[in-house]
């Protein structure tokens, strides 16, 4: 497979440094790709930039995951407009161990192959390096003319940021320089790879490898991820879409990627799924076909999340999807776990029953229009069951003074009411 063809076709190329191409054709190249640890999770905002690595492996060549340790106690100015928290480093190591474990489902670590990927941290090499050795053996042959030519840095000098651009982040480019001139001399690692909005920053460390040895080294980018209406990708009202399951449960997971655009979705499923050109091509023909069955959106919603998580969470996704939306069993809405339920039902109207009217039992027609105001009146009630059109925990009430007790309760705090075809109620026992 050809490196830069791959990328290019799934539309995961923005720049690229004249002859780069021509060194992966001819020999097993090791590159590097820079990953922020300033959190112990990955985000889908990583992910771009994770799928580089993976295909690069998948090519036959050797990918290093550079965690910034020591860079991320300082903070990139690359598209930010303020400073970031400065980190310890008890917690450096422990997001490292994290976003070690998350990498290992994308890329190949522990085979005995000549490729296997490595994680380095830019701390190992920095942190016995004084000030005064790296002023003399970096600082020298980096001008500030060429520093501060550089986009990142006239942005924030401009005005862009309320407190300007400090010393410490100002010289981020010549720590970042000098990681490639390290994995250069230790390990071989001629390619730089990263986001497009690295592209400053990379082009330092290769102009600092040819003014320190001569070596001839090489860069390329892939393009910020956006929406197609020009929206930023991977972001939600509540946030950051996590790879952590603490942070970004399974269900919503899949639920981002099952409700992106049409548009999206053609470009995403080239970007963040391993499936081969001739087979994506057939899919998108499928989806332009028959759009309402989101052919596209179901399959990219299923190789990521099988990807990141597992095929028994996207299954338990699906499931957990349908009991919203298909004719899900009172069986499956028992198996979700509380985090799910609440993630499936999010938004719908809650109410605040007793747990202890609960147990001594209580009359449904009671609960649903007494004690939570599902209903309006209890006439009302009766008369929609007895048309059939209201279920207890997905499962049809036969007579409206059924009584519900404690037993009936979902993960013990729950009750889930439907009224009609799409009107959900979460009763909530305290």
């Amino acid at each position: 497979m050809n490196f830069v063809e791959e990328l290019r076709w799934r539309g995961m190329l923005q720049d690229i440094m004249p002859g780069t191409e021509e060194l992966l054709g001819k020999e097993q190249v090791t590159a590097y790709l820079g990953i922020d640890p300033t959190a112990d999770s990955l985000h889908i905002g990583h992910l771009c930039g994770v799928m580089m690595l993976r295909h690069f492996q998948r090519c036959g060549h050797k990918p290093l995951a550079l965690i910034g340790g020591a860079t991320g106690m300082i903070g990139d100015p690359s598209g930010k407009s303020a400073e970031r928290n400065l980190l310890d480093e008890e917690t450096l190591a422990h997001n490292q161990a994290c976003i070690k474990k998350q990498l290992a489902k994308f890329l190949d670590f522990e085979s005995d192959q000549p490729n296997r990927a490595e994680l380095v941290n830019n701390y190992d090499w920095m942190k016995n390096f004084s000030f005064l050795d790296f002023a003399r053996e970096v600082g020298k042959h980096i001008t500030v003319n060429y520093m501060m030519a550089k986009d990142s840095v006239k942005r924030r000098l401009s005005g862009e940021a309320r407190d300007g651009l400090s010393f410490t982040e100002f010289t981020y480019q010549l720590l970042q320089g000098y990681d490639f001139l390290h994995l250069y001399e230790t390990k071989g690692c001629k390619l730089q790879m990263g986001g497009s909005d690295q592209w400053g920053n990379i082009t330092t460390g290769t102009e600092l490898i040819r003014r320190t040895n001569g070596g001839e080294v090489f860069a390329l980018t892939c393009p910020l991820i956006t929406k197609a209406d020009g929206g930023k990708f991977g972001k939600t009202e509540s946030g950051n879409i996590w790879l952590d399951p603490r942070y970004t449960s399974p269900y919503k997971f899949y639920q981002f990627w099952l409700n992106v655009s049409d548009a999206d979705a053609e470009r995403y499923i080239k970007i963040f799924t391993s499936i081969g050109r001739e087979e994506i091509d057939a899919l998108v023909a499928e989806h332009q076909a028959a759009p309402h069955l989101r052919v596209l959106q179901k399959r990219l919603a299923k190789e990521v999340t099988v990807m990141v998580h597992s095929e028994e969470e996207y299954n338990a996704a699906v499931e957990a999807s349908n009991i919203l939306f298909g004719n899900a069993t009172s069986e499956a809405l028992r198996k979700l776990d509380e985090d799910t339920l609440l993630a499936v039902f999010e938004g719908v109207p809650q109410f605040e029953v007793s747990r202890s009217a609960l147990a001594e039992g209580v009359k449904a027609v009671d609960l649903f229009a007494d004690h939570a105001a599902v209903f309006a009146s209890k006439g009302e009630m009766r008369k929609l069951v007895q048309g059939g059109g209201v279920s207890l925990n997905k499962e049809k009430l036969e007579a409206f003074d059924r009584e519900v007790t404690v037993s009936d309760l979902l993960n013990d705090k729950y009750l889930l009411v439907q009224r009609g075809k799409k009107n959900y109620y979460l009763l909530i026992a305290k």
